[in-house]
């Protein structure tokens, strides 16, 4: 079992940055690809960003390469988006999951656990 705290949202203007963070629990936190995932309003979730168990492979959505950076910390059980030069069109809700073994880093359908969610807002 993973529980997963999403955090660090809020709301920014275009331009700025914002870094995420997501705190887990359970003991096997180093065992699970982690990724990022956002859903604005009216909108399929969408897949951001996810690396893997070890932090060395990373995937990120065109949308956000060269902008966002995803990584990780096993000893501390958090992940981390640091999110630059952001866009109105970043508003949405972004998600925390993680996922044993994932078919997919890209597929939601691969994650076996999510958290709340954080708000970011880009304001133009």
């Amino acid at each position: 079992q993973v529980q997963l705290v999403e955090s660090g949202g809020g709301l920014v203007q275009a331009g700025g940055s914002l870094r995420l963070s997501c705190a887990a629990s359970g003991r096997t936190f180093s065992n699970y690809v982690m990724g990022w995932f956002r859903q604005a309003p009216g909108n399929e979730r969408e897949f951001v960003a996810a690396n893997s168990e070890s932090g060395v492979n990373t995937r990120y959505a065109d949308s956000g390469k060269g902008r966002f950076t995803i990584s990780r910390d096993n000893a501390k059980k958090m992940v981390y988006l640091q999110m630059n030069a952001l866009k109105p069109e970043d508003t949405a809700v972004y998600y925390c999951a993680a996922a044993r073994y994932p078919r997919s880093y890209t597929d939601k359908r691969s994650y076996d656990y999510w958290g709340q969610g954080t708000q970011v807002t880009v304001s133009s």
